[in-house]
């Protein structure tokens, strides 16, 4: 490394009056090994500049070249990367970055050195080291290998140090006092040296004149202390006579304190009086109103209401440490829990007496509600409860064992109740449904348990809520009494035993009348009853109550279940509890909702469609108001028994596709489920109009269409007598204008095969039927096709012996225009038998032979113009004359 040195400071620093002071070995970070040297450099000229040169060797390898110099004061960091461990990887920061990594630690760690110390001598603005060990930025030079290139002056790099702005201020102005300051330096030397002298000597005597002052000084201070020594003494002699007075000023405040304190201890004293005396003294007259209120009148209700928020707070107030000790105080909680539990056992029998008087009440107007179809109004009932739902509250919070057992008593009494006029209403809407006006009218007059319709119907009422069987009699009763208007046919629309040209629209209308207000009566009922239990029980304050009802509680009436302790299950909410007495209290409307709706599908399953959408925007509109509410809830679990009925209607519905047989004897025609699948969809589009169940309508449309799709072509593939294709043709142009009739989005695909599947096979039924009218013309052309197939030219066909012109013009004779109209008329005929009248596509398919007809003949003319060219053979009648025999027939016809 010296040698280079020696060799890069003589060959590129000494001609430009640069001195080396240290050198690197370095290549790039990251990339292929190309070593170079980084140099630093202090110009020999005044005023110095310290440099980083970048030295790299020639392509040729036989000399060293200067590629890149950097001012030191242009660098802004060092990084070392690690001051602990060793590293050869350095980077410095110019206007840009520059990694390097040294051949050796060693080198890099004596470059780095030489840098800061260059940055100490020559530079103001302060270089950042980072990542560099502290040993390195010292300010001398460790090694002797600098020092031989650096020579001596490296010694005063160490020993200088740099004239602060004061000091170079004070140079200036006592080197511009001597004028020969610069000029002469050696005169200038001595004359400070001799100023200096002159200080010397007087800053000696200024010390010698001062001993006198300190002499001076001392004296005073010795006068002070003999001052401060007799003020002590006049203190000691005030301090005892003061100590008497102490003694006397703490004995009076010995006893003021003591009156303070007694003071103190009475105020005290009257605060615990008044605070019990305010609190726990209850007015007689709440006493009175507590113990003989009028819990039937209004002024009594509010008077005892008043009375126990009184009592409660009395009850209730927070005593302080030591009153419950007191005797006056623990006889006055006795009292209060006395009274307390006097005037909850009078209030709570009140209630149940109230419970009872009101059922009966109630139950008096049954009997005109009986023959019409609604349920009574309890709002009278609930809005003179509620006048006790203050009373309620309280008993809740101060004894909820009578509250519970309220609770209970109100839920087995309205059950009963409830369930007398919801049974009674099931009967009615059951009635009106089968249309027994007789019985209904019966009904009315006759006690309940003799009435013949419940006997009839008490069938339908079971714990699964479904028909028990086809031995029930109100099965019996409902397809007699609507065994005039229903026949036992088995097309699609036979469900419950009735025919689609039997079925009166009007009794669908009046199911679907009956239906929703059936829904419409018990919606309110629900919800009313629900808002009271909510109001009069007090529910909705608290989110939890120990000891109330689970949902493990018996709803027939049972006990809950218990823990050991017998404290029954916590309900996890407030609303858990009115959901459970809402579903003891109306326990029969489900099953009672299952056999209505079981009884309109035996009617007719399409009740399904009506009770499908009525349901479902009934159960909208209570999640809408409760998601979790016994409202929502019932109707939901009775929405799933509607859906599996619809679904079951759609399935039997493609059964009986299944099973339709049709007539050997007889034209097929449109069969009898793709038109009563037209009224279907006219009947659900009706219905399903902005109902919130489309999809389910939708998706029987696909299965039902499928269905409709494959059994035309089943029975088009049996039909005897009525060839396939025009089974196939009318049937799908029904369904096709069905279907674009309704306009229905869902089917838009199944439309567009309709479509497709109709003009195919129309188009198969012309050609087949029209086949070749002019035969032997036709298998004449023929065998000219298959010489010209062949490789004859078309024009030396007529030279053929059995193609010739004179072949040519027997065969045409053989078909003048009279016996053309005759096969033509005879054509008509046959697909008149073959096609029905109701689809009244007659005229169409005629249309379609005429332009195929037609076809045929320009076929033969162009195969004539092109094989027997100016031979002036043609047809013995023209296209017009086609026209007019179709036309004629037609008109005949």
């Amino acid at each position: 490394m010296t040698a280079i040195k020696h060799a890069l400071q003589r060959d590129i620093f000494t001609p430009n009056d640069e001195r080396l002071l240290s050198i690197v070995n370095v290549c790039k970070a990251g990339k292929k090994k190309k070593n170079c040297f980084l140099c630093a450099t202090v110009t020999t000229e005044r005023p110095v500049q310290v440099k980083v040169v970048k030295v790299k060797k020639s392509d040729k390898g036989d000399f060293y070249k200067r590629q890149i110099a950097w001012a030191l004061r242009d660098l802004a960091v060092v990084d070392a990367k690690d001051a602990i461990k060793e590293n050869p990887e350095f980077d410095l920061h110019f206007e840009k970055i520059y990694k390097w990594v040294a051949s050796s630690t060693a080198e890099k760690n004596a470059f780095i050195s030489c840098i800061w110390k260059l940055n100490q001598r020559y530079l103001r603005k302060k270089i950042d080291f980072v990542n560099v060990s502290s040993q390195l930025l010292e300010e001398s030079v460790p090694s002797g290998e600098n020092q031989s290139v650096a020579g001596g002056d490296e010694e005063a790099v160490d020993e200088y140090q740099e004239l602060n702005a004061r000091e170079e201020q004070d140079i200036e102005i006592m080197m511009e006092g001597c004028e020969y300051a610069i000029s002469n330096a050696e005169a200038f030397a001595e004359k400070l040296s001799r100023e200096l002298q002159v200080l010397d000597g007087a800053n000696i005597q200024s010390i010698m004149a001062s001993e006198k002052q300190v002499n001076i000084l001392m004296q005073l201070l010795d006068e002070a202390l003999k001052e401060v020594d007799q003020i002590e003494l006049k203190l000691s002699s005030y301090e005892e006579m003061l100590q008497s007075v102490k003694e006397q000023m703490d004995q009076i405040s010995e006893s003021n304190h003591l009156i303070h304190l007694s003071n103190t201890n009475i105020v005290k004293l009257l605060s615990e009086i008044e605070f019990l005396v305010n609190h726990m003294d209850l007015a007689k007259g709440h006493i009175k109103a507590l113990q003989e209120g009028d819990l039937a009148s209004s002024k009594g209700i509010e008077a005892c209401t008043n009375a126990a928020d009184a009592l409660l707070q009395c009850m209730n107030v927070a005593l302080r440490p030591g009153h419950d000790m007191l005797l006056a105080v623990k006889q006055q909680q006795q009292c209060f829990s006395d009274l307390r539990e006097h005037f909850a056992r009078r209030l709570a029998n009140h209630l149940n007496n109230v419970f009872v008087q009101q059922g009966h009440d109630q139950s008096s107007t049954l009997a005109q509600h009986s023959i019409e179809l609604t349920l009574p109004n309890h709002h009278p009932f609930h809005r003179d409860l509620l006048r006790y739902a203050k009373l309620m509250e309280w008993l809740k919070s101060t004894d909820y064992a009578k509250y519970e057992g309220l609770t209970k008593n109100y839920m087995d009494y309205l059950s009963r109740l409830y369930e007398r006029e919801i049974k009674d209403f099931f009967e009615v809407a059951k009635i009106k449904m089968t249309g027994t006006t007789k019985e209904s009218k019966k009904f009315a007059t006759l006690p309940r348990k003799e009435s013949a319709v419940k006997q009839e119907t008490e069938s339908l009422h079971g714990s699964s809520g479904k028909l028990t069987g086809s031995t029930s009699s109100l099965n019996k009763l409902s397809v007699q009494s609507s065994g005039s208007r229903r026949s036992q046919s088995s097309s699609l629309l036979d469900m419950g035993n009735m025919s689609a040209s039997d079925l009166d629209v009007a009794d669908r209308t009046k199911f679907d009348k009956i239906f929703e207000q059936v829904l419409s009566e018990l919606e309110p009922l629900c919800l009313a009853e629900q808002d009271f239990i909510s109001k009069f029980f007090k529910l909705q304050q608290h989110q939890s109550m120990p000891g109330t009802m689970t949902e493990a509680e018996d709803l027939d009436g049972g006990t809950p279940r218990q823990h050991n302790s017998g404290v029954p299950l916590p309900v996890s909410s407030e609303k858990d509890m009115i959901r459970q007495m809402m579903t003891k209290i109306f326990r029969c409307i489900e099953p009672e909702l299952n056999n209505l709706i079981a009884l309109g599908d035996k009617i007719d399953s399409f009740n399904s469609l009506y009770m499908l959408v009525k349901m479902s925007h009934h159960v909208w509109t209570a999640q809408n108001v409760d998601p979790a509410s016994f409202l929502s809830t019932t109707l939901g679990n009775v929405l799933v028994t509607v859906k599996r009925n619809f679904d079951k209607c759609i399935s039997n519905q493609i059964r009986q596709m299944e099973e339709v047989k049709i007539s050997k004897k007889s034209k097929v025609g449109i069969l009898p489920f793709v038109a009563e699948f037209e009224e279907f969809a006219g009947l659900a589009e009706s219905i399903f109009k902005n109902a919130e169940r489309r999809g389910d309508l939708d998706k029987a449309y696909t299965k039902l269409i499928r269905g409709v799709f494959v059994n035309v072509e089943k029975v088009a593939n049996e039909s005897q007598k009525t060839p396939r294709d025009v089974v196939m043709m009318e049937n799908f142009h029904h369904i096709f204008a069905t279907l674009s009739r309704l306009k229905i989005s869902c089917l838009e695909a199944e439309k567009k095969e309709a479509k497709q599947k109709y003009t195919d096979h129309l188009q198969s039924y012309v050609i087949y039927s029209l086949g070749q009218p002019l035969e032997k013309l036709n298998h004449f052309f023929e065998g000219v096709e298959a010489r010209v197939a062949q490789g004859i030219r078309e024009e030396e066909v007529s030279y053929q012996l059995a193609f010739n012109k004179q072949e040519l013009r027997k065969v045409i004779k053989e078909y003048p225009g009279k016996e053309v109209k005759k096969g033509l008329d005879n054509l008509y005929k046959k697909v008149d038998k073959h096609l029905c009248e109701e689809e009244n596509l007659l005229q169409v398919v005629w249309h379609s032979m005429q332009d195929e007809f037609i076809r045929q003949y320009k076929h033969f003319e162009g195969l004539i113009a092109r094989c027997y060219p100016g031979s002036g053979v043609t047809m013995e009648f023209t296209i017009q004359d086609i026209l007019d025999y179709c036309s004629s027939i037609a008109q005949s016809h």
